[in-house]
């Protein structure tokens, strides 16, 4: 039987399998439709296909130091049970291997990781394990001292949380310190001059809202202003946060104190940012009955 474009992309549709991959099911099993399906579940590719329309919010971060150069990268699936998995471990770590190599997700998903990229070896994953996967981001930091570590750690160099400080001068404890630090308050940016000018302006505007609430004078609520963004800044940027391990002082001061200066940092949250869709029971039966 012939196998033409129509027939591939039908099988395509109705199983989410590649081009390729449909036209050699479809070969394979003479242009029978019904087998050309089970021929993809059989291969896990259908499988995977169907799981990858599912929201993966949970997983791990695996952190990475290499030459002055980290990353830290977030490895997704749907479930918090997979992230327990020895095999999705040590897919993950063999991933952060890789990310020191790269610059970005696009990269890292295209290169080589034990002879299949990283994409592939994702997928493969999938069919195997049977939970939607995904290589969802990755960042690095580079610096004279750049010190890694893993909050609510679920094997070596992974775990919820993910973070890296860079810094010249100090040592590893400081450094584990301050990253620690950086997983408990998670700052926005590491100084005044980081901020995004976007999220100042609005809390500016919020701020003056509310003073604006209190009937007082524009001329006091300037003042008022001044000292309310002041105070925003400081809770908001890790040099001019107190330090959770002496809050005497600024996390800045306490790096100034052990001859340190901090150039930069990395904090990634397993799912952060993820829309989970939330539906009671009663709406899951009748879906699965409509």
């Amino acid at each position: 039987m012939a196998i033409t474009a129509a027939l591939v992309k039908e099988l395509r549709d109705s199983t989410g399998a590649g081009m390729m991959d449909a036209k050699k099911a479809l070969t394979e099993t003479d242009g029978d439709m019904d087998a050309a399906v089970d021929w993809l579940r059989t291969k896990g590719l259908a499988k995977a296909a169907k799981k990858s329309g599912r929201t993966a919010a949970e997983g791990l971060v695996a952190v990475a130091v290499s030459g002055g150069k980290g990353i830290a990268v977030e490895v997704n699936s749907e479930t918090d049970f997979v992230g327990k998995n020895a095999d999705f471990q040590k897919m993950v770590s063999g991933i952060a291997g890789v990310a020191l190599t790269v610059d970005d997700v696009a990269a890292l998903n295209a290169a080589d990781l034990d002879g299949k990229t990283v994409e592939q070896t994702v997928i493969d994953a999938v069919a195997i394990i049977g939970e939607n996967m995904s290589v969802r981001r990755m960042d690095a930091l580079t610096g004279d001292n750049v010190v890694s570590y893993v909050h609510n750690a679920a094997a070596t160099d992974m775990g919820k949380i993910g973070v890296l400080v860079g810094m010249t001068g100090g040592d590893e404890a400081l450094g584990k310190q301050i990253a620690m630090h950086i997983a408990a308050v998670n700052p926005a940016a590491l100084s005044e001059a980081d901020m995004d000018a976007a999220v100042v302006e609005k809390e500016k505007q919020v701020q003056m809202d509310i003073a604006r609430e209190s009937g007082k004078p524009e001329a006091v609520i300037e003042k008022m202003i001044v000292g309310r963004m002041k105070k925003f800044i400081g809770e908001s940027t890790l040099l001019n946060q107190a330090f959770v391990v002496n809050p005497d002082v600024t996390v800045g001061q306490a790096a100034a104190d052990a001859g340190a200066t901090i150039t930069g940092f990395v904090r990634l949250e397993v799912g952060e940012g993820i829309e989970v869709e939330k539906e009671d029971f009663a709406a899951e039966v009748a879906k699965m009955n409509s």
